[in-house]
């Protein structure tokens, strides 16, 4: 067996289940301050509790996607090293809670979520915005191109998928700048999901239309949930593609710093998530996809799905957490 065969083994055999227990600590964590308003204290929570977990992982793991840069955040900042130190070396992007808004306000759809791929495989995307566009698994390739239009997108979807454009639903975030995008999208007639945060969510539910009823994800959100994002795709099947937007001389130069060498090149999935790849989120809140984590008083139960891009395999699963000293 090879070096790589060696730490694929190794990705699947330690990390498959044991990142379960990452995702669902931060969302048990961000889970008990649902609703009362202090975003900055769910989320920080919820770092505390990923973090601790997380170094309890056999591997030699490197933030590359996480808080922000070392002088911006304390823990799980850009660069920092977590776990023992013995096992494999891997790339880790994360989001201790994807949707702190939304978890203050306990709306749906908050996510702890994490993605860990071999060492080098991850995009080291700068905290700026990304425009994105993405769909779910089972089209073929090129069916949508960031560079079209709205209609042109919505019109080769419709196609591929065989219904009418008014039968296609596009999940965008309800933001000013996407005033335009909205327009554009109705005017074709066909129908739109705004949400108020969480765009890793809003990605992931492209994967699963019949389901959450999301057909495809269009407009401009962070670059570092789109590397988070793009490895839920890897997983199931997806497409997407993303291109940074540099818009000031700052951005551009923070880019350049962190070996973004083409400020215009457009990133698909495979380009900003390489290789064998694990993705794993917790409902913090209900939505979609995941159910939030519910508290009785003798039990604690959570709602995950953990993703492999090697082997294409979903994993749904429903804990009940009985020993709460744990938490």
């Amino acid at each position: 067996m090879n070096m790589a065969q060696n730490i694929v083994a190794g990705l699947d055999r330690i990390l498959t289940m044991e990142v379960v227990r990452v995702t669902e600590r931060a969302a048990v964590a961000a889970a008990r301050l649902r609703g009362r308003g202090d975003e900055k204290a769910a989320d920080q929570v919820a770092v505390d509790a990923m973090r601790q977990e997380l170094n309890r992982l056999a591997i030699k793991g490197t933030v590359v996607i996480g808080e922000g840069e070392r002088d911006e955040a304390p823990m799980l900042y850009i660069g920092e090293e977590v776990g023992t130190g013995k096992g494999p070396a891997v790339d880790i992007a994360l989001d201790p809670l994807e949707g702190t808004t939304i978890c203050a306000k306990n709306l749906p759809n908050a996510l702890a979520v994490i993605a860990i791929a071999e060492k080098g495989s991850l995009l080291f995307a700068p905290d700026v915005y990304m425009d994105k566009i993405a769909i779910g698994p089972g089209y073929p390739e090129g069916v949508v191109d960031i560079d079209a239009s709205p209609a042109e997108n919505l019109a080769s979807l419709a196609k591929a998928k065989g219904v009418a454009v008014t039968d296609i639903t596009a999940c965008i975030l309800d933001r000013p700048r996407h005033a335009k995008l909205i327009d554009a999208v109705r005017s074709t007639g066909a129908a739109i999901r705004l949400i108020g945060d969480g765009d890793v969510a809003g990605v992931i539910h492209t994967t699963d239309p019949e389901e959450t009823g999301i057909d495809i994800y269009l407009g401009t959100g962070g670059a570092p949930e789109g590397v988070l994002a793009a490895a839920a795709l890897r997983c199931t099947g997806g497409q997407m593609q993303g291109r940074l937007i540099l818009d000031t001389p700052e951005k551009a130069a923070r880019a350049e710093k962190m070996g973004i060498s083409d400020p215009k090149r457009v990133y698909r999935a495979q380009d900003m998530a390489r290789g064998d790849v694990l993705f794993a989120a917790t409902g913090v809140t209900d939505g979609n996809l995941l159910d939030g984590v519910r508290f009785g008083r003798t039990f604690i139960t959570t709602h995950t799905i953990v993703l492999r891009s090697s082997s294409r395999t979903v994993r749904e699963i429903k804990a009940r957490h009985q020993d709460l000293e744990k938490f």
